[in-house]
């Protein structure tokens, strides 16, 4: 078969077209898998029935299935059949993002009433985050992004395909299974004045290791003196201890400091809207007029990216705290997650203990959030799989919720067999 060349009016043939074309990306290479999604993928391919799934970062009840939230039922219940499917805002919805500021910020919060805060939904905390991370690098181009270590692996991701340098700090303590606050606090007076750092409001991922209150205090005053930027990535809200207002107190300490912070917020946890990729980036300002700025460069960064975000989880999120009845049974909810959480990180502990353990394990109670830093090698974690069927990240990070009480004993015996030795 003949085509004609329609530049030069030459004949050429199909197949030296169809030769070329293949070319094109034979350059291209497999992508490296994602360790957490490898694990689940392992997990579903093991025929054992005695095998554990404990690397999954979602929700699940003491049956180990997936959760939907009743208030989310009934404000589905609400909506169907009320809805259009127009698109929202580029900036999302107003009622959302309204409420979504009032857990962040405060009910009664000034900045909210001075119109203060440039926000917008974005596609859950991980859009929040890179909405934010192309906000840096048009409008602070030369700073850097200090991350902690460890941090949730997409941190690193977010951060460099949006082209902005990065640097790290210290935060984990392996030896204590703590927080290396000394460490930490030098790595800020180090840092050069001015620069921006990625923190962890609550339920730090993977450690489950936050400061407490007066080390929260500390770390905003060396902040203010250094004059840094601190963007909170609060993806636990509630879930942490069962109360948005006390998972927000880091985020408050800084705001009474007098900080300019960022936020990026999902509603992926805390109300198990995990597929809805509802979320909110937030920017505190000088006044109003800067916020409107603010606001409309985050828009704009968002219309070649998507453009637009979606609106059934958005609609679902505002009637839910836009309702007191609603909201209430949603607090009730979340505790009550919460709750479970941590109730299944005393169970483990306290069957690592009975079964005579030579190691402490007070870390796995001391610990909030989801997620638990084990302390297990990546030896040790390979051999839990091998020997036992038990699936996590070779870093030894737990995810909680995969925890039962019908799963827990059998567990704490295979944690105990990997590492009574060492």
């Amino acid at each position: 078969m003949l085509l004609r060349n329609a530049c030069a009016g030459r004949i050429v043939k199909s197949g030296a077209v169809r030769s070329l074309s293949t070319s094109w990306w034979k350059h291209v290479e497999p992508a490296p898998k994602d360790p957490i999604l490898g694990v689940t993928e392992a997990f579903l391919a093991d025929p054992s029935p005695e095998k554990v799934n404990v690397g999954v970062g979602a929700y699940r009840d003491d049956n180990g299935k997936p959760v939907v939230l009743e208030c989310v039922r009934e404000a589905e219940r609400r909506i169907a059949g009320n809805l259009n499917m127009e698109y929202l805002p580029m900036g999302g919805s107003v009622n959302m993002v309204e409420e979504t500021l009032k857990l962040a910020y405060g009910e009664n919060s000034d900045l909210i009433k001075e119109k203060r805060i440039a926000a917008v939904q974005a596609l859950s905390g991980t859009g929040a985050c890179r909405l934010f991370a192309d906000f840096q690098k048009r409008f602070s181009p030369h700073s850097q992004i200090y991350i902690p270590v460890p941090t949730w692996a997409n941190h690193h991701n977010i951060w460099r395909d949006a082209h902005v340098p990065q640097n790290t700090f210290h935060y984990y303590h392996p030896e204590s299974r703590g927080l290396d606050f000394a460490s930490m606090m030098e790595d800020i007076k180090s840092a050069p004045n001015g620069s921006f750092f990625l923190l962890h409001a609550c339920a730090h991922n993977p450690t489950g290791v936050d400061p407490t209150e007066e080390q929260w205090r500390e770390i905003s005053h060396q902040f203010k003196v250094k004059g840094h930027f601190a963007f909170f990535d609060m993806a636990y809200q509630g879930f942490a201890s069962g109360d948005p207002e006390r998972d927000a107190k880091s985020i408050r300490i800084f705001l009474e400091d007098g900080h300019l912070i960022g936020c990026a917020q999902s509603y992926a946890k805390n109300m198990g809207l995990y597929g809805q990729r509802v979320g909110c980036l937030s920017v505190v300002c000088d006044n109003e007029k800067q916020a409107v700025a603010v606001k409309s460069q985050l828009q704009q960064l968002a219309r070649p990216m998507y453009s637009n975000p979606p609106v059934h989880g958005a609609l679902v999120v505002s009637i839910i705290l836009g309702d007191p009845e609603l909201k209430k049974l949603w607090l009730k909810e979340v505790k009550g997650m919460a709750d479970r959480i941590i109730g299944m990180r005393s169970a483990l502990k306290e069957n690592l203990e009975k079964l005579g353990s030579p190691l402490s394990w007070e870390h796995i109670t001391k610990q909030i959030g989801m997620f638990c830093y084990s302390g297990m090698t990546p030896e040790q974690v390979d051999r839990l799989t091998k020997e036992f069927h038990i699936y996590m990240t070779r870093n030894g990070r737990i995810s909680m919720a995969g925890v039962t009480t019908g799963n827990v004993g059998y567990l704490a015996n295979a944690i105990h067999e990997v590492t009574k030795s060492a």
